[in-house]
């Protein structure tokens, strides 16, 4: 009996390092995809008027869902719970403007990146004293928490800066006079203001270059690298091309 115990306590072990990770198999059984992101953030994902999920990463995650045979299934959850609920296997990717970086990578993985973009500042209309990072110094600063817009922000000293947990209350805030600039997204911002016709205007050159992937639960090789298969497949057919101009008009960054 022990020999026996000795054998199936091994051969999980021997699992655990192989990168077969169970993402893929649960996603093969069951024919679905289980995706996670804020649904509060257009064009990228939000709540239409039907009350429906749409967006750029609402058609990307179902063009992925396909080309992988399955359904995607969309779960919405608040920015910082994201990877907690990942990592507590409530969903099987985050597909959510997710910036790549070091720190996120101690805790996940991520794909390829799907996204090019990068941060600016953003004020109203009649603001002329900000257009460089160096400006928020003595201003009210709105961001997100949790966020890398959060960590450029705290990097000048004598910023003002106030956590949100949906872009859409920081930018009412701007727009109020509750705030005097905010940092977002560049592709965020320009499809918002012209979208929606706001008051505010982008105010400086990118702050900082940001490859935006798809975080997945350590341990799930074999799912990245079929999702990974699927990515490049969409953008060497023109599907992901079409997908991209269909929400932002242009064709997107090289990556």
């Amino acid at each position: 009996m022990l020999a026996i115990i000795t054998v199936f306590v091994l051969s999980i072990l021997a699992g655990c390092g192989s990168g077969e990770g169970k993402v893929l198999e649960r996603m093969e059984k069951k024919k679905v995809l289980n995706v996670a992101f804020e649904g509060t953030y257009p064009p990228f994902n939000y709540l239409d008027d039907q009350g429906e999920l749409t967006g750029f990463d609402v058609d990307v995650s179902n063009e992925l869902a396909k080309r992988l045979g399955v359904k995607a299934n969309f779960i919405t959850s608040k920015w910082e719970g994201l990877i907690g609920g990942l990592k507590a296997d409530k969903f099987d990717i985050i597909i959510g403007q997710m910036t790549v970086t070091e720190e996120r990578k101690k805790s996940v993985d991520f794909t390829d990146p799907y996204v090019i973009t990068g941060s600016v500042l953003i004020t109203r209309e009649e603001t002329n004293d900000i257009s460089k990072l160096e400006d928020i110094k003595g201003k009210k600063v709105g961001v997100g928490g949790g966020t890398t817009f959060e960590e450029i922000a705290n990097s000048v000293d004598g910023a003002d800066v106030k956590l949100y947990k949906a872009f859409t209350d920081y930018l009412e805030d701007l727009k109020n006079e509750r705030l005097d600039v905010i940092i977002n997204d560049q592709l965020l911002m320009s499809y918002n203001i012209k979208e929606n016709k706001l008051p505010i205007k982008v105010a400086s050159d990118i702050l900082k270059v940001d490859e935006v992937g798809m975080a997945v639960n350590k341990g799930n090789e074999d799912f990245i690298e079929k999702v990974n298969k699927a990515l490049r497949d969409m953008k060497e057919d023109g599907t992901y091309n079409e997908i991209y101009k269909k929400w932002f008009g242009s064709d997107p960054v090289e990556q």
